[in-house]
């Protein structure tokens, strides 16, 4: 054995750091943002294998330009103390060094206050090759030219270059998510490409990047971590969710984590998000969600991958915790609050809507709801099809099914109070499977040998007990998983039918019992229960905002 000659090290270092076009526009991004840019623009001419990234931060030094490609330079630490104090995104000194090898660097910079900048090119060991004056603009302009060149074998296995610019692509959008003060411009081949405006938050880059999602459907909030007054900084959680009656995706994509501007893989949090939305998508179906932490540098330690993709995070239970509880606040806004973007279009006919006369009365309904004093904004119109409860709120009206939000109701009462009670007649099971057993056995409701191959079910869920279909109901839930599971079919079950006549008193109970929901959104199966129509939109529906005298309905 020997030792590794120095090039060869360094050239394994920046192999693991750059490894593709996106992680060059990576780290090139990483270090403007660190220079306090608010302003970014990206030109790639991907064929080339050419990169430029001009930024108006506060650039550097003729001095610092001179060591700024030198293998592990930084002015961002300087003992090992400085690692558990790590403030900016990048602080190996490793990102120039490693982009002089894998292509031929240049840097323009020109700090505040200096006349002119300066042009300096690189050798691939990061010493200065030429210097030379330059005119420009306060900030630094840094350029790549023949990637990989040098690395034959890299450049050949490249990915095609759409998939090239789509891992570019997802590069800018992670960076402006935590960052969302600056301005990003991208250029393809000399042509515009990409660009997103800036915004007081997250809230305002998203619509910019998932077309489809309006800044209406997202609810954003921020949570201060405990005893974050302490430490003395303002530590905590930002978080923003897609309503999950309006947007959800096919694939868990957008369940995004940024810790202190970074955008990283903490699959403990990532599963805290998707655990806060169980229940209130539909099956197969993944949320739209981004948090992002603020830690104190003393409890991240970064060095766990060379690209700082993922790291380790002290107390994370802590985190995991307070991230999940954060999540379920937001999805707890009541839906009758909330704008109607994106509504109005699905509306297509106004529906009549007329009291009808109840053939039942309250008591007759799978759950009783005595009338109480509106705790909510909904006031219970007429029932439209015996299906729909039409509601007056302060802005508007809303249609909110029947069936759909008393399951919710039920649900939540299940989840907040399970409660088995002896059955006065025991009911009889045949023909079980072994896992069927084991489900009841799960649920607390014990089977006894009640002759060959039959059992007896002497306890039931109470809200069952005195259902006629309560065998079919225990053979349901014989099927099914775990107590959650559990509780979502008993709720389906016993939830109002659709088609059953309600007068306005029991409406305006279910109303309110619903509005009392910590998710009013969506059903357990995750389908919208509410459709609203603001007063703004009838209004433009019926051209309100026409001058008297022009329209002919006067």
């Amino acid at each position: 054995m020997q030792p590794l000659p120095g090039e060869v090290i360094h050239s394994i270092a920046a192999g693991e750091v750059i490894d593709s076009l996106a992680a060059a526009v990576r780290e090139l991004v990483e270090n403007a943002l660190d220079a306090q840019a608010t302003h970014i623009t990206i030109d790639l001419w991907p064929e080339q294998g050419r990169v430029q990234v001009a930024d108006n931060g506060t650039a550097m030094a003729l001095e610092d330009l001179h060591r700024a490609a030198i293998p592990h330079s930084t002015s961002k630490i300087r003992t090992q103390a400085d690692l558990w104090q790590v403030h900016s995104l990048g602080f190996r000194g490793e990102a120039l060094h490693s982009l002089a090898q894998a292509a031929q660097l240049e840097i323009c910079s020109r700090p505040p206050g200096d006349e002119s900048g300066w042009r300096v090119a690189y050798l691939p060991q990061g010493e200065p090759l030429t210097t030379y004056p330059v005119a420009m603009a306060t900030g630094s302009v840094v350029t790549l030219a023949n990637l990989f060149g040098r690395w034959p074998a890299r450049r050949q296995r490249l990915p095609a270059i759409p998939r090239q610019l789509a891992q570019v692509q997802r590069v800018i959008h992670h960076c402006a998510l935590a960052h969302p003060a600056v301005t990003w411009a991208a250029q393809l081949n000399d042509r515009p490409w990409l660009a997103l405006t800036p915004g007081s938050s997250a809230r305002g880059l998203v619509p910019q990047i998932v077309r489809s999602v309006a800044e209406a459907d997202l609810h954003e909030g921020w949570r201060p971590a405990p005893g974050a007054d302490a430490i003395g900084m303002d530590t905590g959680i930002y978080g923003l969710v897609g309503l999950p009656d309006r947007c959800h995706r096919p694939r868990p994509d957008w369940v995004k984590v940024a810790v202190n501007g970074r955008i990283v893989t903490v699959p403990e949090l990532e599963q805290g998000i998707l655990n806060a939305f169980r229940h209130t998508l539909p099956r197969h179906r993944y949320p739209l969600a981004f948090v992002h932490l603020t830690v104190a540098p003393s409890d991240i330690d970064w060095n766990r991958r060379p690209d700082k993709s993922s790291l380790y995070l002290h107390r994370l239970e802590d985190w995991a915790t307070l991230c999940q509880g954060h999540i379920e606040a937001l999805l707890g806004r009541h839906a009758a609050d909330l704008p109607d973007a994106g509504q109005q279009q699905r509306i297509t006919q106004l529906l009549k809507a007329a009291e009808p006369s109840s053939a039942y009365g309250v008591a007759e309904l799978s759950d009783a709801l005595p009338y109480r004093d509106r705790p909510g904004s909904l006031r219970a119109i007429a029932q439209v099809h015996n299906r729909y409860i039409l509601a007056e709120q302060t802005d508007g009206l809303c249609l909110i099914e029947q069936h759909i939000a008393h399951e919710r109701v039920l649900y939540e009462r299940l989840q907040a109070r399970w409660q088995l009670v002896p059955l006065t007649t025991p009911v009889v099971l045949e023909g079980l499977r072994e896992k069927q057993l084991e489900q009841l056995q799960r649920l607390g409701l014990v089977p006894e040998e009640f002759g060959p191959n039959r059992w007896a079910i002497r306890e039931a869920p109470e809200p069952l007990c005195d259902r006629d279909d309560l065998p079919d109901a225990l053979l349901e839930l014989s099927l099914g998983g775990n107590l959650d599971t559990a509780q979502v079919a008993i709720a389906c079950r016993t939830a109002i039918r659709n088609g059953t006549p309600l007068d306005v008193a029991t409406m305006q109970t279910l109303l309110d019992d619903w509005q009392r929901t910590r998710n009013p959104r969506t059903c357990p199966h995750g389908r919208p229960i509410c459709l609203t129509l603001s007063e703004t939109s009838l209004a433009r529906f019926f051209r309100r905002s026409w001058v008297v005298g022009k329209s002919h309905g006067i």
